[in-house]
């Protein structure tokens, strides 16, 4: 069976073509796992969009905060769980169980983070995201309140909630445009 284009939009190539600085941010990526990503060759054909995306992206999953790399892809996890992205639950599920050592937590984020046994902070963290991703509308006070009271800062706050906004728009963009995880992915920390 013929595999699925990465995207089932056909974008034209850009006048603003990779930089030299972007094509070896690929190479890495391919040094480093053996593939590039698909979510990045779905933002190859425009250098902004590009540097957009991957800038925040960096920022939020690997810049400074208080939450740790695993903790910022469980919320990514749960958050795509409760969008059904096919995309970002393979590609962060598998980053959950390489980060954690745990195929079994990767799978629990993916199918139904409650399932997992999590410290009271991380639980309310992740209810956290399902609930802002499911019904922005309602999160007030306590909702930021409960944050606190398991031990996050409000700089904490921030960062949860800049990756659960992130993760959102990424999944809506997944579902557009029919955006497919690489292959790598199904196997990888199992």
């Amino acid at each position: 069976m013929p595999s699925k284009p990465i995207v089932a939009l056909d974008m034209p190539k850009s006048e603003e073509a990779l930089t030299d600085k972007q094509q070896k941010y690929l190479d890495i990526c391919d040094e480093k796992l053996g593939f590039v990503p698909n979510v990045l060759q779905a933002y190859a054909w425009h250098s902004t969009k590009f540097d957009s995306f991957t800038a925040l992206y960096n920022d939020l999953m690997l810049g400074d905060s208080g939450l740790t790399k695993l903790e910022r892809e469980m919320i990514a996890v749960v958050v795509s769980s409760a969008n059904n992205c096919y995309y970002c639950l393979t590609a962060h599920g598998a980053a959950v169980r390489q980060l954690s050592g745990d195929p079994v937590l990767g799978e629990q984020m993916v199918m139904n983070y409650r399932t997992a046994e999590l410290d009271t902070k991380m639980r309310a963290a992740l209810d956290f995201a399902y609930k802002l991703t499911k019904e922005p509308a309602i999160i007030d006070e306590p909702d930021r309140q409960t944050l606190r009271d398991a031990g996050w800062s409000d700089r904490d706050i921030w960062d949860i909630s800049a990756v659960i906004a992130f993760f959102n728009m990424s999944n809506r963009m997944s579902a557009a445009t029919d955006k497919q995880p690489n292959d790598e992915y199904h196997a990888m920390a199992r």
